[in-house]
């Protein structure tokens, strides 16, 4: 008897012992994936992985690679770019070149903030999966739930996040005949003011198929206002910006940065004006450099952003009613190929600003190309993935 007892004390020892293991992981589990500010919102944290350095051998022979291509497209000193190639966070190849703002004479350099246009569609879902991971929203949660009077009730996080909501482009229903007066410079609440009094219809049926569509990041910046209480730029400067250092990276305000902000050119270098959809922010309006979006990349790439489970649903294919290998997960542009190879990006065209953010998971590799001129060499960048992997894209590394 006495033998039994104790093995039974023994026992509940253990699992005395096992249960406070147990509370100890699910809070590191909860805690480690994201940081938490002295105002309990979550935060980004920079990464702190050890890499290897690499060889000199590898540097020498990809830097000529990616120069070689880059004297291709961008030869003509006329181009304004901002541009960087890195592998595990280390650059191999960085080049800044042309004018920022003409009138001023500004130069472009490794520290001058450009417009990334539809690139901030990918920090705008990545502070509204941090707010999701904390279980502040819940990513299939209905938005109807969060902001008030929002009038489509089986419109989610989730379908705002991948472009199922079958919401309109705010950009075409306000110039419909007394929707909104276009002298008038509309803002992110502006539109949701405008579901409601205009009675704006649903261009498709909720998560029936995928539309592309910048009112669903309007909308997202709105839910981030609503809970963190603050404003988005405020918002993203406290969970993003600044945990991460990116000291070059800011959210265009309207009535703030009209002055100082980098302009943007046609092709023929006629600087394009401000209209009167320049400050709705969410799905466009952040300003900032390879380097920062650097890190940016790399923080994203760490096992401590997100919980396992929620991290991997961002770079799934959510839309697939029609073959093809072209989709859109949570925040994320992707190619996805029968061999079971997929490649991440988000490109970004907003005035004369155009951009391409391409992350190269399986390799590590990063390629962040900026431009305040218009030029759609930027989106051919996709073409130095086969430099780094096995990515069946069209590349000529020419002498």
């Amino acid at each position: 008897m006495r033998s039994n007892k104790f093995f039974y004390y023994i026992f509940l020892i253990g699992i005395f012992f096992l249960m406070i293991t147990c509370t100890r992981q699910d809070r590191l589990d909860s805690s480690e994936e994201s940081g938490v500010n002295e105002k309990g919102l979550p935060t980004m944290i920079a990464s702190n992985v050890k890499f290897s350095k690499l060889t000199s051998s590898y540097l020498n022979a990809k830097k000529a690679s990616v120069e070689r291509y880059c004297n291709k497209y961008w030869s003509n000193e006329n181009n304004n770019f901002s541009f960087l190639v890195a592998k595990d966070g280390q650059i191999i190849y960085e080049r800044y070149q042309g004018i920022g703002n003409r009138e001023q004479d500004i130069a472009i350099t490794q520290n001058t903030p450009m417009h990334i246009a539809s690139v901030s569609k990918v920090l705008t879902a990545t502070a509204t999966l941090l707010l999701i991971n904390q279980n502040k929203i819940g990513l299939d949660q209905k938005v109807n739930t969060i902001l008030d009077n929002f009038p489509y009730p089986e419109i989610t996080v989730r379908t705002l996040l991948d472009h199922r909501s079958g919401l309109r482009n705010y950009a075409y229903f306000t110039e419909d005949k007394g929707v909104w007066d276009r002298h008038k410079t509309l803002n992110n609440q502006d539109i949701l003011n405008l579901f409601v009094e205009k009675n704006i219809q649903l261009e498709s049926t909720t998560d029936t198929r995928f539309a592309y569509c910048n009112t669903n990041y309007a909308v997202l910046a709105c839910i981030i206002e609503k809970i963190t209480e603050m404003s988005y730029p405020q918002a993203m400067k406290e969970m993003i910006f600044n945990p991460l250092g990116m000291t070059d990276t800011y959210v265009f305000e309207y009535d703030k940065h009209l002055e100082t902000a980098i302009p943007s050119y046609k092709a023929s270098n006629m600087r394009l004006a401000y209209d009167y959809l320049d400050a709705v922010y969410g799905d466009k309006n952040i300003y900032s450099t390879p380097r920062d979006l650097l890190k940016f990349d790399m923080a994203r790439r760490a096992p401590t952003f997100l919980k396992k489970k929620l991290r991997d649903q961002i770079y799934v294919g959510y839309s697939n009613e029609h073959k093809g290998t072209k989709n859109y997960g949570l925040g994320m542009r992707m190619v996805e190929w029968e061999t079971g190879q997929k490649f991440f990006f988000h490109n970004g065209w907003w005035h004369g600003n155009t951009s391409s953010y391409i992350t190269l998971m399986k390799e590590g590799v990063t390629i962040i190309a900026l431009s305040n001129k218009f030029n759609k060499n930027i989106y051919a960048m996709r073409k130095l993935a086969p430099v780094f992997g096995d990515y069946p894209f069209d590349f000529v590394d020419e002498e």
